[in-house]
């Protein structure tokens, strides 16, 4: 590993700590969305965890007959791996001292919404598949073998990349809640 890497530096202690202390390297991450009363049924707004103090505009896909003027949640789904592979293939390089001069990570889903519109039930709710695509280019001179190093070390310590591929359990709930004014 690069002596000189500013992942290394950041993550050496963390490493140590995660090592003596498991229950710290669990992290809780978390969304939620932000109601408006004078909003239509195709839009909404996400906040993207905390502290950030951001929040996106979200939009419903034409296909279920949204309007397509934002960002759709299939759409920030492949916007969440996209942005989780880039960042990986940055510290991993940094770590192992390879220098990029390009990256691009494109993911791209295919969905049958018939599914969620209930047209035909045989029809499987969600993505089909999801392609993700990276390229990057290293400086002039960089071994074949450090780039094949990258990329599997890359693959492996994608965080969403994983959370696709393996599943993961969610438990959905629904609380009604009566205001008691109609």
């Amino acid at each position: 590993m690069n002596q000189q890497s500013a992942v290394l530096q950041r993550q050496a202690p963390l490493r140590a700590t995660y090592k003596e202390h498991p229950e710290q390297a669990l992290i809780l991450k978390r969304a939620w969305t932000v109601f408006d009363a004078g909003q239509d049924a195709f839009h909404g707004v996400v906040v993207p965890g905390e502290p950030y103090r951001v929040s996106w505009q979200y939009g419903t896909d034409r296909a279920v007959g949204g309007f397509h003027d934002a960002p759709n949640p299939g759409e920030l789904l492949c916007a969440a791996l996209a942005a989780c592979q880039d960042a990986t293939l940055r510290m991993v390089a940094d770590l192992l001292g390879v220098k990029l001069r390009q990256v691009e990570v494109e993911v791209t889903g295919k969905v049958d919404v018939r599914g969620s519109m209930a047209v035909d039930r045989q029809v499987t709710v969600g993505f089909e598949s999801l392609q993700c695509r990276v390229r990057f280019q290293v400086t002039p001179g960089t071994p074949a073998e450090l780039c094949q190093r990258l990329i599997a070390q890359a693959e492996r310590s994608c965080i969403n990349l994983h959370t696709l591929r393996t599943g993961v359990p969610v438990d959905a709930s629904f609380d009604v809640c009566s205001s008691g004014e109609d």
